[in-house]
């Protein structure tokens, strides 16, 4: 064999993987929002979720995305595990229309057909009207190159008539159960190795439509492609969070289990996927002549793709009234981690690295910031309970309110550590997103939620702030506010309270239906609440009612929760896509 001919095959399988990335990418970007309501409306029960899952991986060419999406989906609350594992079903059964394409690439010839294609696609490319669709047009048009580039080097490379490989696939016995296992394990290796199990499959299309390898053995093979794309999607939720591993395991489960069902009927089952093709598991090159053999040989590629979808839906039909119990299985393999998720600043939704769909990108930092925003709202509520803690102190402290004062006031130097880091991932996460190629909607999109997170951040410090400011008060020789500032504060707390709540309302449902009058309306009670009391501070003070040191600190609480409000709003604008005004 040259150098040159194991070059082609390398070659044209790279084309075959970049064709195969680029189609699916392009898909993804034209069909990206779309995919999304499709999930999250048609996944009513098990088998609407099946064939969401089928039609879906179907039109973007790739079960991996599908797999990433909904798992993107539970961790946002959009979907039940027990939805996500019927879309993975389906998924399994998309997937399949992959091995009919290349079969009937390795069918035909069809190069000459792609260079129109090529033409077409740059066309469209350069208008950014339809350059996805160009892109797309690009994708099919590498993918059926590198197809009939393999074909035509797999009959160069004449792999039927060499003795030596034909002798290496003759040493195992055919009829053995552990030859099954060997290539069944090959298969598995080869794809986590390639990382592409529609390259694997080229290959084993290869190999057997030149009669080189025996079509149990290439069944066996792609029985193995099966279980080792799901190694490879185990190995990447890992870093994951709790129901991307599960979902991850239970795609696992559902192909071992297929395997193992079929290892009990395999030659039955493949001589009667032969059957419907028409191909004849006993014609041999001495019985039947050449000829007659590569044509026989040459509906192998149909056998394999036959047995592929069969295979997927017969285990989907099995499987999926058992949904419940898989979904029972996996959750009790993987539990939950046993730290307090509140209390840890890792991020719950961008777990996986960047999506391949950009507006499914900006829907996990969507569902990241919402966290954001709830966590700085029971940020606040630890404020208020601080300074309750406070105003119940007279004469001496008690150890042990002085131990939960402290403890408390930890809690809250915490989450300002937390709001720092979230800022920057998030930030970090939207910087890598907006390096894709994104529409004018989604970098405006990315742009607010900047806003919205520096803003956020700003609620965390001055939280943080009043902390600090009630934690001097209680550890220094200060007075006590009278009973009357306790009862202002509070008064005041609880304005900047409903801003905040207002404000979550926003962030976890449909901005088309929210009002945003309401935002302003409590802040400008905030504010005129806050001019409110520091006229009365300098009333109060001048009439010796408490210390001039005790009304600074005082009112050093009240302006921060006017500046809070503030934030509050400008997170609010930058949601609505509203300007930035004046205070």
């Amino acid at each position: 064999m040259s150098l040159m001919i194991i070059f082609k095959l390398l070659g044209s399988l790279s084309l075959l993987m970049f064709g195969m990335k680029a189609m699916s990418e392009a898909l993804q970007k034209l069909a990206g929002p779309q995919l999304r309501h499709v999930l999250g409306a048609m996944t009513t029960n098990r088998f609407t979720g099946m064939l969401t899952g089928m039609l879906v991986t179907a039109s973007v060419q790739s079960s991996t995305a599908t797999t990433v999406m909904t798992v993107s989906f539970v961790n946002a609350g959009l979907l039940t595990l027990a939805q996500a594992i019927s879309v993975i079903m389906g998924a399994n059964i998309g997937t399949t229309l992959t091995a009919w394409i290349m079969s009937a690439g390795m069918a035909f010839d069809i190069t000459n057909a792609v260079y129109p294609a090529f033409l077409l696609g740059i066309i469209l490319i350069y208008q950014k009207k339809y350059r996805y669709l160009g892109d797309f047009l690009f994708g099919l048009s590498f993918l059926l190159l590198g197809l009939g580039t393999l074909r035509t080097t797999g009959v160069e490379m004449h792999l039927g008539e060499n003795q030596a490989l034909l002798d290496f696939f003759a040493s195992f016995d055919p009829d053995s159960f552990v030859t099954t296992l060997i290539f069944l394990v090959l298969g598995g290796i080869l794809t986590f190795c390639v990382q592409s199990s529609a390259a694997v499959m080229a290959i084993t299309m290869i190999l057997c439509s030149s009669g080189a390898l025996p079509i149990y053995q290439g069944i066996a093979l792609v029985m193995g492609e099966n279980i080792g794309t799901t190694i490879t999607s185990n190995l990447a939720a890992l870093s994951a969070n709790t129901q991307a591993r599960r979902a991850a395991l239970a795609h696992m489960l559902f192909n071992v289990f297929g395997v193992v069902w079929i290892l009990f009927i395999f030659r039955p089952f493949v001589d009667m996927v032969c059957g419907w093709v028409g191909y004849d598991v006993e014609m041999t090159i001495a019985s039947a002549g050449r000829e007659a053999f590569l044509a026989n040989a040459a509906k192998l590629n149909f056998v394999l793709a036959a047995f592929h979808t069969s295979f997927n839906v017969i285990n989907t039909f099995i499987l999926i009234w058992f949904i419940k119990y898989i979904e029972k299985i996996v959750c009790w393999v993987i539990k939950p981690k046993s730290i307090d998720e509140e209390e840890d600043f890792r991020l719950h939704f961008i777990t996986s690295g960047i999506m391949k769909t950009p507006e499914l990108s900006v829907l996990e930092a969507q569902k990241e910031i919402q966290s954001f925003s709830e966590r700085m709202q029971r940020m606040f509520a630890m404020v208020r309970e601080l300074l309750t803690l406070s105003s119940t102190a007279s004469g001496k402290k008690k150890s042990n309110q002085e131990v939960e004062f402290n403890k408390l006031y930890s809690r809250i130097e915490k989450y300002e550590s937390i709001s720092d880091s979230m800022e920057l991932e998030i930030a970090k996460y939207l910087d890598q997103v907006s390096d894709a190629h994104l529409s004018d909607e989604t970098k405006a999109k990315i742009r607010a939620m900047l806003r919205e997170i520096s803003e956020l951040e700003s609620i965390g410090d001055s939280c943080y702030n009043m902390a600090r400011t009630i934690s001097r008060k209680y550890q220094g020789k200060e007075d006590h506010f009278i009973d009357r500032q306790y009862e202002h504060l509070s008064q005041m707390m609880e304005l900047t309270d409903q801003s905040l709540s207002q404000m979550n309302r926003l962030m976890g449902g449909r901005k088309e239906t929210f009002d945003v009058n309401r935002s302003f309306n409590v802040e400008n009670e905030i504010n005129n609440y806050r001019n409110q009391l520091k006229q009365q501070n300098i009333i109060d003070v001048n009439n010796h009612e408490y210390t001039y040191a005790v009304g600074t600190i005082y009112m050093d609480l009240v302006n921060e929760c006017e500046k809070l409000g503030d934030y509050v709003v400008n997170v609010v604008e930058a949601r609505m896509g509203l300007r930035q005004h004046e205070s």
